[in-house]
């Protein structure tokens, strides 16, 4: 079977399991479980296969006309280069772990039919994104996978958060989707297709007319759907859905979708040094906003949340400084232990009964109830962290070297302007993220209070992928050398500068944030028991009911909550951020802004609309109505059914008309 025949089968396969799926869910439920897991580790199995066979040579390139449009034609093809064979074994191997796992964590779920379908298809659109070598067929993937993303965010539709997350979630990538569109048609137009390879050398050629308009186009859609800077504010709130849902967005579709896609069509941004100017800008707001705002969320999942949008920052920042190789090394690397970190975190759910850290840092014995939650995450945190020699160290390097190469003029695509605002932002992200990561482990796993609940051996199904997606986090980052063909063959190794600066920033930060913890632990020992709580403080008993009013999931999965201690929690991210502290745990009041200017004007302007339309539209309507209804009310009341009185007008009538026409006759007679 040749290779373009084994790629086209590794998007159909889940395809077809989630269409069997959702015709199967409920006649044979039995069925369920391998129609999730047996196609999408299949599509998982020959996305290795067409990985190895293309082995990072020459890219593989295939298509046939899907249908004359009589103008630009649109192709199925594929175009299979280095990058997209291993962006498709990390989107396979991560939708297997989550399918896998979710037959344990959603077992007692009612719908998992219709989820399990949907994350298989979820998988296929994110497989056709990767593959695809035109861009109306990657439109098709790109949509496929908001809708599905709008369905499983909104998994628990019974609750208020779940609905308003989905529908934001929808809102806000749509917003970014309009101009991306756009820029799409505007692309084609000037290269007269839509095939990638076509556009690239219409590129090369110059044959661009409007590079700079069409690069911030397709910037406002990929900002839309890689949750960057201002559009990013959705991704927090899809927390609501299912855990599993978020590692498999989070690390291997959707949100990577954006930053794949920039990496396919570098040249295009390129062509234009005022849009790579502008997308170092964003990835720079992107990355440290967003880790300051983790420093201060107390939802375990939210602070992954923001976690992913900064490392989609430090990607996008690898892009604007003209280095795709970099952006896709990282794309990887933190797609394995992103997935690790989600799926451990629902472990810790799972077992403490609450997604409060707070909750979780009354708690004692956690860890002991959850070794290899503990072990895993421990490895996934560290290589969030970028600390040698987990992936994370390795992937992050690669940026901040790509990024000093641009600020020192070695690149020939970047300006220097670019280089050093991604450079900066990206070492003060380092520290940060190094601080809340430390944060997240200290709070989850150093508690101490009541003894953690404990239920039991956690499932092998869920253990199992936590320690297969450790082997990843921990060693990816070696494979950079022997992958070179795959990354264009460069040698993604890091610098002397960037290592001494990057890794000193990290052990900074956590190296800070471990002594404030220790003092907050202090302080909060000093704390009698029954005592009132610091005015900004969030009691135990709150916290642990609030995360369970917010997370539906924490009820579905868990079988009771924990009593804890109503005692100020060591949080080490109030000290850090100090008065900041309210506005990150809020992100910077970005929806309160949006709000402001975008919300309630919508809102004024359909309360306007819809005034115009019924007090004054209508009222001409109504009026046009009137007169004949009058007239007829008139008519109506000559109708009264009363023969005699109809002879009685009909005489009377009569007598008129003798009467008038004897006048006129005498009138016309006189003249």
């Amino acid at each position: 079977m040749s290779t373009p025949t084994l790629a086209v089968l590794v998007p159909l396969l889940p395809f077809l399991g989630a269409l069997a799926g959702l015709l199967l869910g409920r006649s044979a439920p039995g069925f369920v479980r391998p129609l999730a897991i047996l196609p999408t580790l299949g599509a998982a199995v020959l996305a290795v296969l067409v990985a190895v066979r293309q082995g990072g040579g020459k890219a593989i390139d295939t298509a046939t006309e899907l249908t004359p449009t009589g103008s630009v034609p649109i192709e199925l093809s594929l175009h299979l280069d280095g990058f997209a064979v291993l962006v498709a074994v990390l989107v396979g191997l991560v939708a297997t772990c989550v399918q896998i796992y979710s037959t344990a964590y959603l077992r007692e779920d009612p719908r998992y039919p219709s989820y399990a379908a949907l994350v298989s298809l979820f998988t296929s659109a994110m497989l056709l994104v990767v593959y695809s070598g035109d861009l109306m067929v990657l439109l098709v993937g790109w949509e496929i996978m908001g809708i599905c993303s709008y369905f499983l965010v909104g998994h628990y539709w019974e609750t208020e958060a779940a609905r308003s997350a989905s529908l934001k979630a929808f809102l806000v990538t749509k917003l970014g989707d309009v101009p991306f569109l756009i820029g799409l048609f505007a692309l084609a137009a000037d290269s007269g297709s839509f095939r990638i390879t076509k556009i690239l050398g219409t590129v090369a050629a110059g044959g661009l007319d409007h590079p700079t308009l069409i690069a911030l186009l397709l910037l406002a859609g990929v900002a839309g759907k890689s949750a960057q800077f201002p559009l990013h504010t959705w991704l927090p709130d899809a927390m609501a859905g299912p855990t599993p849902v978020s590692a498999l967005i989070h690390a291997a579709t959707m949100v990577a979708a954006g930053v794949y896609f920039v990496a396919r069509l570098l040249p295009v941004f390129a062509a234009s040094r005022a849009a790579l100017v502008v997308m170092a800008v964003m990835a720079a707001v992107t990355m440290v906003g967003s880790a300051l705002a983790a420093l201060a969320q107390d939802d375990i999942k939210r602070v992954l949340a923001y976690s992913t949008i900064g490392q989609l920052g430090y990607m996008t920042g690898a892009l604007a400084v003209g280095d795709r190789a970099a952006a896709v090394f990282h794309l990887l690397s933190h797609g394995a232990f992103k997935a690790l970190l989600f799926l451990g975190a629902g472990v810790i759910i799972h077992a403490a009964g609450t997604n409060s850290l707070a909750a979780m840092s009354r708690m004692d014995g956690l860890t002991k109830r959850i070794p290899d939650a503990f072990w895993t995450m421990s490895i996934a945190l560290l290589a969030l962290a970028a600390i040698p020699p987990f992936a994370g160290f390795f992937s992050k390097e690669a940026v901040l070297v790509a990024a000093e190469h641009a600020a020192t003029g070695h690149s020939e695509l970047a300006p220097g302007a670019a280089g050093w605002v991604v450079l900066v932002a990206g070492v003060l992200t380092a520290l940060l993220t190094a601080a809340y990561a430390t944060r997240l482990w200290l709070m989850a796993f150093r508690g101490r209070g009541a003894a953690a609940p404990d239920h039991g051996k956690e499932p092998v199904a869920m253990t199992g992928v936590l320690w297969l997606l450790a082997v990843p986090s921990i060693g990816f980052g070696l494979l950079a050398g022997p992958l070179a063909d795959f990354f264009d063959g460069r040698e993604l190794s890091p610098s002397l500068t960037t290592s001494v600066l990057g890794t000193g920033a990290a052990v900074v930060g956590a190296v800070l944030t471990y002594a404030l913890w220790q003092r907050a632990e202090a302080k909060a020992a000093l704390v009698p028991a029954g005592a009132a709580p610091a005015p900004d403080a969030v009691p135990a008993s709150v916290a642990a009911a609030a995360s369970a009013a917010e997370t539906p999931e924490v009820d579905e999965v868990t079988h009771d909550h924990p009593v804890v201690p109503a005692r100020p929690a060591a949080d080490p991210g109030r000290a850090l951020l100090g008065p900041l502290h309210r506005h990150a745990a809020d992100g910077f009041h970005l929806d309160a802004v949006y709000d402001r200017v975008f919300v309630r004007p919508a809102r004024a302007a359909a309360a306007l609309v819809r005034f115009l339309d019924r007090e004054v539209v209508d009222s001409y309507v109504r009026g046009a109505g009137l007169g004949p209804r009058l007239l007829g009310g008139l008519v109506r009341r000559a109708q009264t059914g009363n023969v005699q009185s109809y002879l009685s007008a009909l005489l009377a009538g009569a007598v008129v008309l003798a009467i008038a026409t004897a006048v006129l006759a005498n009138v016309n007679a006189g003249s």
